[in-house]
């Protein structure tokens, strides 16, 4: 097939753009660099041994757009561009709102002139918000409590309304929960601007000296440390997960939603403990406050993906902290080392 990939430079997009080649389909890569790096598809080049044609445009340009959909013919879309963090979104709503939701509307009305109507689509498990409901199951009630997940829960509603609309669209939200890890060859990774909003980039940073220590939000939680647990997923498996669900729409149209985790939960200090025991040291931290809207525990019910799609998570914490270890120690200040 020959896919085009929104957002295909970042973290989970370039993973995605590797596997896809790996696999033998021709991938055409969308993105605005504006929270990523071109240096990352030269890897994924470099990796695979194939080219991946990149186009550095803006979701809000539709005549931009509108070129790439009419320059290659497409079989498919993979849709990861967006903005993604949580504080920024608070403190900023029109531009997430903008950037997620009227950019995923010029891409649909693209789409569909150029009659491109499969469509798998990078959701979260932040359209459920604070639910103590665990593990989470697709037909729990949606509930995002910041802008950022109510960009991804609005998302999700158009393109349901659109497959009941026409039939002819083939739509996959994947509602994944928390990425982690990177390449096992150390070349491609996260790279966060600023100050990483995720845990895993955080750890990994003060474990590469970048920061002096890991603040850890809540050590009263009802769990069995006291600290929040999440569920944490390898990013080459939310790849392959992109990828089976590319496949089961191949044959199907509609509408379909999968939750991609590993059923697990690890504790923040579950967390700490497993990259110290990766990179050999210990990674300080200190506690703070719980922060507002926080659950205690969130982890998938990842058993419709298992069944539907035939995909499962294999790869183990460890593994994420090793990849993840391994990666920030050969690219210490991430793709920016590159001149």
């Amino acid at each position: 097939m020959k896919v085009l990939v929104t957002g295909g430079a970042g973290y989970i997009g370039s993973h995605t753009t590797l596997s896809l080649l790996e696999l033998g389909h021709d991938v055409v890569v969308l993105d605005n660099l504006c929270n990523s790096s071109a240096e990352s598809l030269r890897r994924v080049q470099e990796i695979s041994g194939r080219n991946v044609e990149f186009r550095q445009v803006d979701l809000l340009d539709v005549e931009a757009l509108d070129a790439v959909l009419a320059e290659f013919q497409f079989d498919a879309v993979i849709h990861f561009a967006g903005l993604k963090a949580v504080g920024e979104s608070v403190e900023n709503p029109l531009a997430y709102y903008q950037n997620n939701v009227v950019g995923t509307l010029n891409l649909l009305h693209g789409m569909d002139r150029a009659g491109v109507r499969t469509l798998v689509f990078s959701s979260s498990a932040t359209v459920y918000g604070a639910s103590e409901q665990v593990p989470l199951h697709e037909d729990e009630p949606l509930n995002a409590t910041n802008p950022y997940g109510r960009t991804k829960e609005q998302i999700e509603d158009i393109l349901t309304d659109l497959g009941a609309a026409d039939p002819r669209w083939r739509v996959a939200l994947l509602r994944y929960f928390n990425p982690a890890g990177a390449h096992a060859s150390g070349r491609i990774g996260e790279d966060p601007r600023g100050v990483p909003n995720n845990l895993l980039p955080f750890v990994a940073q003060v474990a590469v000296d970048r920061r002096e220590k890991v603040t850890v939000f809540g050590a009263d939680y009802p769990t069995p440390d006291g600290t929040g647990i999440r569920d944490y997923i390898h990013v080459v498996d939310l790849a392959v997960g992109h990828i089976a669900a590319l496949e089961f729409l191949t044959s199907r149209n509609g509408v379909f939603r999968w939750n991609l985790g590993t059923g697990r939960g690890s504790s923040v200090l579950e967390v700490i403990e497993a990259f110290s025991e990766a990179a050999g040291k210990k990674i300080k931290y200190e506690f703070a406050d719980r922060r507002p809207g926080d659950a205690a525990i969130s982890y998938a019910d990842p058993a419709a993906a298992q069944d539907e799609l035939g995909w499962s998570a294999d790869k183990t914490l460890a593994q994420m902290c090793e990849d993840q270890w391994r990666w920030q120690r050969k690219n210490p200040l991430g793709y920016s080392e590159v001149g």
